[in-house]
């Protein structure tokens, strides 16, 4: 079980994956310096906000999160956040990407978010999130058994 964590004002225990898509689904990650990029940019949004990513899973399209964040923060904001800063940094860290994406748009305008509870559930999304862009394992983990 993860440990409760603090604010000045809370005491919270919620955890949030989140899928951001990559604009037009261009296939832009893959290429280790982005993905570093990312994963950098992720450490500087945790020391301003009170956001703790988990675990972050890069697609060659899309980017999975496994985050924990403040009860101050609505999803639609905490997604707006990483987006926001992620596609600044992105475009400024490697400017070739506005040739790659027509109009400098990184991230299409929705996602994907669900909550995730304590125990199997989110060792199973932390699995999946994990897997993300590993093509070395040849089953697919499912997310959901439909």
């Amino acid at each position: 079980m993860r440990a409760v964590r603090t604010t000045e004002h809370n005491v919270y225990q919620i955890h949030y994956h989140f899928v951001t898509p990559v604009k037009y689904r261009r296939a832009i990650f893959g290429c280790s310096d982005r993905e570093q990029t990312i994963r950098l940019v992720c450490k500087e949004i945790e020391e301003r906000y009170s956001i703790e990513f988990e675990q972050v899973g890069i697609d060659t399209n899309h980017v999975h999160y496994l985050l924990s964040a403040a009860p101050k923060f609505a999803p639609s904001v905490i997604i707006q956040i990483i987006k926001s800063i992620t596609a600044r940094e992105l475009f400024r860290r490697h400017p070739d990407l506005r040739k790659e994406l027509w109009g400098g748009e990184l991230w299409t305008d929705d996602f994907f978010v669900s909550t995730v509870g304590e125990g199997g559930n989110r060792d199973v999304i932390r699995i999946y999130v994990e897997k993300q862009g590993n093509k070395s394992d040849i089953t697919q983990l499912k997310l959901f058994n439909f």
